[in-house]
């Protein structure tokens, strides 16, 4: 199977990121996108179990992760803030495991500004529908098993630097104006 990389041409003027930033980002998706498919690629013609096919296994979920993650990224952005529906499932679902919406934006905001490369995720549990805010640190790592991403802010560099320099928190500011809470809302 060949991937294709989907395309996020929409999300261009959306408030907060500049062109630049945008279609940087979207670029350097494209390349994950690329990369999953070479990997596929080459380990068909590998001999299985050899060190070469052994290593592109092994870095394989770098690259599967870093387009995944790049779409749930970008699938949850618009152009319209979408609200989160106050009277939802997943709106309550927030107060029962933060105690409050409010207490959840401040964890997910404190989480984002974790030192380092990463993600800021909001997951669910799909054995007890438990909401968590989990760090990724690496595409590959970090992850919880049985997880579902709801939600996911990239805070790697590349996602904020062009537009805020080193001002992480102004870029979380403004995610959170550009979150389509209807595709969470779906997810959940």
């Amino acid at each position: 199977m060949t991937y294709e990389p989907k395309k996020y041409e929409s999300l261009l003027g959306v408030k907060g990121i500049s062109e630049v930033m945008l279609k940087n980002h979207l670029t350097l998706y494209e390349g994950y996108v690329k990369n999953v498919n070479a990997f596929v690629e080459l380990s068909k013609t590998l001999k299985i179990g050899s060190v070469e096919y052994n290593e592109i296994r092994r870095r394989f979920g770098w690259e599967w992760n870093g387009m995944k993650l790049h779409e749930l990224y970008f699938e949850a952005l618009a152009k319209d803030f979408k609200e989160l529906d106050v009277q939802g499932d997943l709106y309550l679902n927030l107060i029962t495991a933060f105690g409050s919406y409010e207490n959840w934006l401040v964890d997910f905001k404190i989480l984002g500004l974790t030192r380092g490369i990463g993600w800021a995720a909001l997951v669910r549990d799909k054995q007890s529908g438990v909401l968590m805010n989990i760090w990724l640190g690496e595409h590959d790592m970090g992850h919880l098993a049985n997880e579902e991403i709801l939600l996911i802010m990239d805070v790697w560099e590349h996602a904020y630097m062009t537009d805020y320099g080193i001002k992480r928190a102004e870029y979380i500011e403004n995610f959170l104006k550009i979150i389509d809470w209807s595709v969470v809302e779906k997810r959940f």
